[in-house]
């Protein structure tokens, strides 16, 4: 059994432990520490099964600059489950539980730079069928997606999605 709740200042260790071994390595715990310390914005769940940290998930802002001006939406990154659970469901737990609470703001829309046949699962499609391209060049176009949530907002742009600056160290 897996709860899903907000992360709390108590999880943070774990969260950063459980990054770096999903990840292999110590970038993503190192920008989830960074994005918590600059930006007020973010939303970061964790999902908990015996007491300990077996997931994560953060959104943040992300913009699109288009040539009216700057859309603010949310990017997806980074997700991550204890390797040793990976396959279980956990993901896609706290991809849902995190786009319901997304849903539930003025949020138009949501990024996410990740794997292409698991992402669509949750409603994401290519970003450039939306006219929409990833700031960092080389991103293959099946990775790069996005969900719309609010079509009146979304409607006709197009532009460059600009994650913050604190994911330019994985690019």
């Amino acid at each position: 059994m897996v709860e899903v709740r907000f992360e709390r200042p108590i999880d943070i260790d774990e969260v950063r432990l459980l990054n770096d071994k999903a990840f292999g390595q110590l970038l993503e715990g190192r920008i989830v520490d960074n994005l918590r310390k600059s930006c007020n914005r973010i939303l970061s769940l964790v999902a908990i099964s015996k007491n300990k940290v077996v997931g994560h998930i953060m959104f943040s802002p992300v913009t699109i600059e288009t040539q009216e001006g700057v859309i603010e939406g949310m990017g997806l990154a980074p997700m991550a489950v204890l390797p040793e659970l990976q396959n279980q469901g956990i993901g896609s737990i706290l991809v849902k539980e995190g786009l319901r609470i997304i849903r539930n703001t003025p949020c138009p829309f949501v990024i996410v730079l990740g794997h292409e046949k698991y992402y669509p699962r949750f409603g994401f499609q290519r970003a450039s069928k939306y006219g929409l391209k990833s700031q960092w060049k080389g991103i293959p176009d099946e990775a790069f997606m996005a969900m719309i949530l609010k079509d009146s907002v979304m409607k006709g742009v197009s532009g460059i999605v600009r994650y913050r600056d604190e994911f330019d160290e994985a690019m």
